[in-house]
């Protein structure tokens, strides 16, 4: 759990430090893009090869050697003296942060193989995530206000030493008996899929579609296609070499395990997108996270921008729906002996398509109550059905291969929080940008540069009303809320519709799966 809370804590932690490190460092605006960008792009491309990998070195080897090397970069990156280091510190800790996470939950698949132990277990890792990201805000805040940006990257060295020290006695080591050899090129491919359509789907949600994102994207989806037909054909290969008699491999004292362990095996087990509980459980969390990511992005505006809350305030606004999350998560976990864990997942699902529908049709003018209790419902249908898919997930997967199968669950929380941020982060700001009407004396009482800006984002809207006189600024800022609340509109139905359609989709195809003994 020490790495698990490092890892949320970290994510969350950074974006309170960015204004702290862009006079520190007198960084542009580009490079504190990249400041925090570096980190998934390098996180992404490595999941499911880090995930391979501890299947073939061992799990608590490959959790070791990420927890000490992002422990050690954090503590360097702490003191970087420019822009350029601080960049390059991130997307170190990416490469140390992509062990990290496969192997927490790979070593739970294989440390509880007793589904009832293994269920609450994994309800306990997911709450080590709500948990962090709660105090995210509040301990990243606190520590830039009273020391420096750094000592938001330094807390990770007291954090993972407690796992440095006890690991070793307490957490047993697990691989897969029969790894074959690992596939460098596959590694390769993998990055190229990860790297290009993350950074165009980071780059259109920030600038708007563009010839180099759609280029960047259009690239990792064409070396998608030769990743799967190498992982295919790797795959064919292997099986031939076990149960072909007239291979050159096979030898009638060796062993199976043997004659695999002579032929390069796929990083990617493509086989387990054929068990419809596996697959099914990925679309969910996609979809799940896809439309929660999209509702914080708009809610964090919201709390800040239109009702006046300073970044910790909204931070502490959040806390109880996440403490909500945790809660959720641990109470489904009885619950499945009694409820297919099907019927758990997909009412989950629908108890966060009733969190938008409250932000899809309701009145957000009267302050933030309505949307924080949208937030409640929703983070409560999220933890309790991102917790049973998460087992359902490992406990579809043989558990030589839990790794890779914690590896492809961490790439779809990863795909489904860009995606939500791209489509429906771009889907609010043309609603916005489309539906603003400035009030008529604007353009006589403060410059273009600033009404252009308003017409740009809600930010911008802000800036230009404290520039301007009361009953203008009034109208300035209503006019801001009525165009930004028209894009929240359409995006909380979007969202609504995806929940809705994932609810029935985990219903129908989850159904059979039998409840907890």
């Amino acid at each position: 759990m020490f790495p698990v809370l490092l890892v949320a804590v970290d994510n969350t932690a950074l974006t309170f430090a960015l204004p702290a490190i862009a006079r520190s460092l007198d960084a542009s605006g580009v490079e504190l893009l990249w400041i925090v960008d570096a980190y998934p792009l390098v996180l992404a491309g490595l999941l499911v090869a880090m995930g391979s990998l501890g299947d073939r070195i061992g799990r608590r080897r490959l959790l070791f050697i990420g927890s000490t090397g992002f422990a050690a970069v954090s503590a360097v990156t702490a003191f970087a003296p420019s822009a350029e280091w601080l960049i390059a510190g991130r997307a170190g800790l990416g490469f140390f942060g992509a062990m990290l996470m496969p192997s927490t939950l790979s070593l739970i698949r294989n440390i509880f193989p007793e589904p009832n132990r293994r269920r609450l277990a994994v309800a306990i890792w997911a709450a080590g995530f709500s948990g962090g990201a709660a105090l995210g805000p509040i301990f990243g805040g606190w520590l830039v206000e009273h020391f420096w940006w750094g000592a938001v990257l330094l807390v990770a060295v007291p954090i993972i030493l407690p796992l440095l020290v006890l690991g070793p006695a307490l957490i047993p080591e697990s691989r897969d008996p029969n790894p074959g050899r690992v596939d460098v090129p596959s590694i390769v491919l993998s990055l190229l899929v990860m790297v290009p359509v993350v950074y165009g789907i980071k780059i259109l949600a920030t600038h708007g579609p563009a010839l180099e994102p759609l280029a960047a994207i259009g690239f990792g989806l064409l070396m998608g296609y030769v990743f799967i037909r190498r992982q295919r054909l790797l795959a064919s290969g292997l099986s031939q070499a076990v149960r072909s008699p007239g291979s050159r491999l096979q030898d009638s004292a060796a062993p199976d395990s043997a004659r695999a362990a002579n032929r390069t095996a796929p990083l990617l087990d493509l086989s387990l997108f054929g068990n419809r509980v596996f697959s099914t459980a990925i679309i969910a969390n996609v979809l799940a996270l896809f439309s929660f990511n999209g509702f914080i992005l708009f809610l964090a505006q919201h709390l800040q921008l239109i009702e006046g809350q300073s970044p910790s305030e909204s931070g502490i606004a959040m806390v109880p729906a996440l403490i909500a999350t945790v809660l959720a998560g641990l109470l489904v976990v009885p619950l499945v002996k009694k409820v297919r864990p099907g019927f758990v997942v997909a009412g989950g699902l629908l108890l966060s398509a009733g969190g938008y529908f409250l932000v899809a049709f309701g009145d957000h003018g009267n302050g933030p109550a309505l949307l924080l209790a949208a937030l409640l419902v929703l983070c409560l249908g999220v933890g309790a059905a991102e917790t049973i898919s998460n087992d359902l997930i490992l406990g579809a997967a043989p558990a030589e291969k839990s790794g890779a199968a914690a590896a492809i669950s961490e790439t779809g929380y990863e795909i489904g929080s860009l995606l939500g941020t791209a489509i429906l982060g771009s889907i609010l700001t043309a609603s916005y940008q489309g539906n603003l009407l400035l009030p008529a004396g604007v353009e006589d009482a403060a410059p273009a540069e600033a009404s252009a800006q308003a017409g740009e984002t809600l930010a911008g809207a802000v800036e230009l009303a404290q520039a301007l006189p009361g009953p203008l600024a009034e109208a300035v800022m209503t006019a801001a809320r009525t165009a930004f609340d028209s894009g929240v509109h359409i995006t909380a139905t979007i969202a609504l519709v995806l929940m809705a359609g994932a609810s029935v989709l985990a219903a129908v195809v989850l159904r059979k799966v039998p409840t907890a003994k």
